[in-house]
């Protein structure tokens, strides 16, 4: 049935080490195998080498992250995508409409896009990929804030067909 509401909120539970659920939920999305100890570990090793940069860069300004978790979420924020493209068939033509993200699906194409584009890294570690595009997404640079952007510019192209969005 589509549009059941689940009780995946509730269960979730927070990550060990930092206790945040959002890091939890990003944690479940690249997991493969059911294998979530190998997940966090990578998960952690990024973490802790985007800490390692953070000691050796010392960023400055008043919204400069000031540890590893800020910069997952700053990340996060960055990548996040405020509307999309949808087709609609309206009188035998197909138009790509523009609509308003909902925040369950942001975060998923949030999460989707940082973990499609770190897959498509080949011949490195994940967590080194990962850590990489994840201070990359904070900076506001790398593939995922590309995707959404290049997202963002579709909608800004076809907002003429706007009106069909209903």
């Amino acid at each position: 049935m589509a549009g059941r509401i689940t009780k995946s909120e509730q269960q979730l539970k927070p990550d060990p080490r930092y206790g945040d659920k959002v890091l939890s939920k990003f944690v479940n999305c690249f997991m493969k195998d059911g294998k979530k100890a190998v997940a966090l570990r990578v998960m952690y090793d990024a973490l802790d080498r985007i800490d390692d940069r953070l000691k050796k860069e010392k960023p400055t300004g008043d919204d400069a992250p000031k540890n590893a978790l800020d910069v997952f979420h700053k990340a996060l924020e960055n990548v996040r995508p405020s509307v999309e493209v949808r087709s609609k068939r309206v009188g035998g033509a197909n138009y790509q409409v523009p609509m308003p993200v909902n925040q369950r699906r942001k975060q998923s194409l949030t999460f989707r896009w940082i973990i499609t584009a770190c897959r498509a890294e080949k011949g490195k570690p994940f967590a080194q990929c990962l850590s990489k595009e994840l201070w990359d997404a904070s900076k506001g640079e790398g593939k995922a804030v590309t995707t959404r952007e290049q997202t963002h510019r579709m909608a800004e192209a076809n907002k003429a067909f706007s009106h069909f969005a209903f």
